[in-house]
């Protein structure tokens, strides 16, 4: 596989799929942060200590062991242009640090686009694993499982009292941020969300936007992850994160129901002109399309709508972005460009 793939294509094979309660749940992510002993960390590293970081954890690829989890690719951040490391943020596959900041930064990115491991990032490793749906257990079982092969070849910097060493202090401790991407319309629409997520920063975890810390929530799209890195196990911060995230999913699928018994006709009204208006718009800004697209996937899960597919909008949600905008037409955009383009691509899609 090429690695040009992996910023020309918008769909990764792991989001082909439909998870468990993936119709609120579009992903689950675990990411495991650690740092080598005895090497400054980035933020304070030579050029040449990165570059021995670099040379130290791409040594580990000869592990057979990391062949169960499929090919690994390898791409330096300093071989590719702005454009192509937007698009690997808007994919997910690397952080906007890692983009924006680091010295000899690299990503091996697996063939299916599960398994993302950056390096000189905020710290000398992160290990992510994405699956589709409500799988966050599998997550942590995956990155863990990569994490040892790592820790068999290199040491990580520890202290007996604290855990795992990182550059950022709220990740001390187990180094490890689980997280779920959801989709939250109904708990909006019925004005529950700003209870719901109250209470879910009450028991240790935190609300984020689709890019994590500092991004907006748009399109109805919440990402829940822990807060606390210190002071709980692995096992711990994983089962609290799963139980709560089940209530959300109670409440979500409770609204959504009384949403379509109680107000029908307003519903399928909604969703239509939605969709009506992504079939028909000649400018669309990112945060409208967003919303639209949000509308009609709960359309979609609602049975309101029967010729699209979560895949499909899936697909919609990231071509849709900045830099896939430039990428597939293949040309530089201002802002008002991009809504125009982004129009016309989605005319383009839903008319097929």
């Amino acid at each position: 596989m090429s690695n040009v793939r992996f910023t020309e294509q918008p769909l990764s094979e792991w989001m082909r799929n439909r998870g468990y309660e993936s119709d609120i749940v579009i992903s689950s992510r675990v990411r495991i942060a650690r740092n080598l002993q005895h090497l400054a960390f980035p933020m304070l590293a030579t050029n040449s200590q990165s570059e021995e970081v670099l040379a130290k954890l791409q040594d580990v690829l000869q592990d057979e062991r990391l062949h169960q989890f499929g090919q690994m690719h390898t791409l330096l951040l300093d071989e590719l242009d702005e454009l192509d490391k937007e698009v690997l943020v808007e994919k997910h596959l690397i952080s906007p640090n890692l983009a924006n900041e680091s010295r000899s930064g690299a990503v091996l990115i697996s063939e299916d686009e599960s398994l993302s491991i950056m390096i000189n990032e905020e710290d000398h490793l992160r290990i992510q694993c994405l699956y589709p749906g409500f799988h966050v257990q599998d997550a942590w079982e995956k990155a863990t499982a990569v994490d040892d092969i790592f820790e068999s070849h290199v040491d990580f910097a520890f202290d007996d009292k604290r855990g795992y060493l990182t550059s950022c202090p709220t990740n001390v401790g187990t180094g490890l941020r689980a997280s779920v991407m959801m989709h939250l319309p109904a708990l909006v629409l019925s004005q529950q969300i700003n209870r719901i997520l109250s209470a879910v920063t009450q028991v240790g975890l935190t609300v984020r936007g689709i890019y994590g810390e500092g991004s907006e929530a748009m399109g109805n799209l919440f990402q829940i992850s822990n807060q606390i890195t210190l002071g709980q196990s692995e096992v711990e911060i994983i089962d609290n994160l799963h139980g709560v995230v089940l209530q959300i999913i109670e409440h979500e699928k409770s609204a959504r129901q009384k949403l379509i018994s109680e107000s029908r006709l307003r519903m399928t009204d909604r969703v239509m002109r939605s969709f009506g208006i992504l079939s028909n718009a000649s400018i669309m800004d990112a945060k409208e399309a967003a919303q639209r697209l949000s509308d009609v996937r709960l359309g979609v899960d609602l049975g309101l709508i029967d010729h699209l597919s979560a895949p499909a909008l899936n697909e919609l949600n990231v071509l849709t972005q900045p830099g896939f905008l430039q990428k597939t037409f293949n040309e530089h955009m201002e802002r008002g460009e991009r809504d125009m383009y982004r129009a016309k691509l989605i005319r383009e899609k839903l008319g097929k």
